[in-house]
């Protein structure tokens, strides 16, 4: 739909980050190990920025977006992003 930018930024970010839960850095915060620790080592996730072509694309994407929503007078500004 034209000027449906919220869900266009939705979609970007499930394409660029995904609704994967993201470590922040801290995996042992207790004294026992985790089951799960194994799965959130940061060298083997395989992830669409970790490659340059495609981040370029994701980049590009972004800033066609953001250009066509100051472009878009028309919107209700409930329908744009920030």
């Amino acid at each position: 739909k034209m000027g449906e930018f919220v869900k266009a930024h939705d979609s970007y970010m499930d394409v660029a980050i995904g609704r994967a839960a993201w470590p922040i850095g801290v995996t042992m915060v207790g004294i026992h190990a985790r089951t799960g620790r194994s799965k959130i080592e940061s060298a083997n996730v395989a992830h669409v920025m970790n490659s340059e072509l495609q981040r370029k694309y994701l980049t590009s994407v972004k800033r066609l977006l953001t250009f066509a929503q100051s472009q878009a007078d028309h919107v209700d500004p409930s329908k744009k992003v920030g």
